[in-house]
């Protein structure tokens, strides 16, 4: 459709113009080889441009994803095909003018070639425009492939060129060839006329480059801060300075790092209250009250005789002590792959082994219990009893549709609780059953020694303890 176009603006142009007289008795040779070379470039063109597009849709066409090398290829479809066509135009140009020339004079085929030529590059604006909008759908699927970084294959401002081209550069320059005589008398109007074609032409080029350039510019500031934002600067911000669409567009980018710093804000301190694993775990399985039964290893906390120290001691100075001891639990059991899954007052619940699995929870439990004894025991501001044991348990959501929590529930959560309260009075300041040494590694086994027998408060049977042999003076 676009080739019959230019060859339209052809035929209109050379009927308006007239033929030469230095060429009226050869016509019929620049006719024929003319409409040979049109043959033989519609079959050619056609064979080019059906291997252009079975190459580049061939994934399309099979229903599949892309690859990038492939997404790339049908960004530059349109392209590809313009240059197919300008290409052939560019030969019809040579051949036909090149005849002109041998049966009449430069003249007559300098003015066969600026139509040859003003009806190629119609041809060619419009085949790049008509395939952008055929072929909407594949581009789609490219874009969401490999998303257009760097030089992209065709800008706002070429856009905006190639459409006043075709609306107003092709039709002014075809006047000018219609109605400028080969010889020009003094008082002939044809010099006035193609100034103000130039004019017209230079103007309206320049109107619609700087047109351009204030919609491409614009975009083009919000394509770079749209890819900070993706980069994590939320605090980024576009400066408004249009009353248009493109205002309202750069608003809505603003918006945009609003929301996203809003809800950064919310996960971090989401993350503060319940820790990085369990945020992992809720928007991976979103609001449902669901959980497993895994092996894990408990790790508890408790502060030695606080009754007392909040007795002696103001509110906010057994804050600070708690926050202390506190930090020191969370960076240790981070450290070691756990989870700080609730403060209990002047008490903490850790779980190695979930909500994300662990390799060796026993081991990272039992050098996390000795990392917080040793941090405490250099501070020296508060002394605490430790309690690891393990086993079976419920990991998961636990409350209501409304309002949950994750939590852990099992046998080995109520001993490591219960072996806190022995370990308050042991040398050691940690007791760990001996399920839980059995378990870990070699190289950690040979730092702990057997405690003894203790009936636990709750349990049926007694319980083996092991502590921490102790620390070389």
């Amino acid at each position: 459709m676009s080739s019959f176009c230019g060859a339209g603006i052809v035929f209109l142009l050379l009927m308006l113009q007239g033929v030469p007289e230095t060429v009226a008795g050869h016509g019929w040779i620049i006719a024929v080889c003319a409409g040979g070379y049109v043959l033989l470039s519609a079959l050619v063109g056609t064979a080019w441009a059906a291997f252009l597009q079975r190459r580049t849709a061939v994934w399309f066409v099979l229903g599949r994803e892309p690859t990038r090398e492939e997404a790339r290829r049908a960004l530059r479809l349109p392209v590809d095909l313009a240059t197919v066509s300008g290409t052939l135009w560019l030969g019809g140009v040579v051949v036909i003018s090149t005849l002109t020339a041998v049966f009449g004079t430069w003249l007559d085929a300098l003015g066969v070639a600026m139509a040859i030529l003003l009806g190629g590059l119609a041809t060619v604006g419009l085949t790049y425009l008509a395939t952008e909008w055929v072929a909407r759908p594949v581009m789609t699927m490219a874009l969401a492939a490999a998303p257009p970084r760097g030089t992209l294959p065709m800008t706002v401002l070429r856009r905006l060129v190639i459409t006043w081209a075709l609306a107003s550069g092709v039709p002014m320059v075809g006047v000018l060839l219609v109605v400028l005589p080969p010889d020009l008398g003094p008082s002939d109007p044809a010099p006035s006329l193609l100034a103000l074609s130039v004019t017209g032409l230079v103007l309206g080029a320049l109107a619609t480059a700087l047109l351009a350039r204030a919609v491409a510019a614009p975009l083009h500031r919000l394509r770079l801060a749209l890819d900070q934002i993706a980069k994590g600067r939320r605090d980024l911000r576009v400066g408004i300075d249009d009353s248009s669409e493109i205002g309202m567009l750069q608003t809505s980018v603003n918006d945009l790092a609003k929301g996203l710093a809003e809800q950064e804000r919310l996960r971090d301190l989401f993350g503060r209250h319940v820790g990085d694993d369990v945020v992992r775990h809720a928007l991976e399985y979103g609001a449902s009250l669901s959980g497993d039964v895994r092996d894990v290893t408990a790790l508890f906390v408790d502060v030695v005789d606080s009754t007392a120290l909040a007795a002696e001691l103001p509110p906010d100075e057994v804050v600070r002590k708690l926050n202390g001891l506190f930090a020191s639990v969370v960076d240790a059991v981070s450290t070691h792959g756990g989870l700080v899954n609730k403060f209990q007052g002047d008490a903490a619940l850790c779980v190695f082994g979930a909500p994300t699995r662990h390799a060796d929870p026993a081991t990272s439990a039992l050098r996390a219990a000795r990392a917080i004894r040793d941090a405490v025991a250099t501070s020296g501001e508060l002394d605490l009893g430790i309690g690891v044991a393990k086993g079976p348990a419920f990991a998961g959501q636990l409350g209501t549709a409304s309002r949950f929590e994750y939590t852990v529930i099992g046998d080995a959560v109520n001993e490591a609780a219960r072996l806190t309260e022995h370990a308050k009075q042991a040398d050691g300041r940690i007791l760990a059953s001996e399920a839980v040494v059995k378990a870990c590694a070699a190289s950690e086994r040979d730092l702990w020694q057997h405690h003894g027998t203790i009936h636990l408060r709750g349990r049926p049977t007694p319980t083996e303890t092991w502590e921490p042999m102790p620390r070389p003076q």
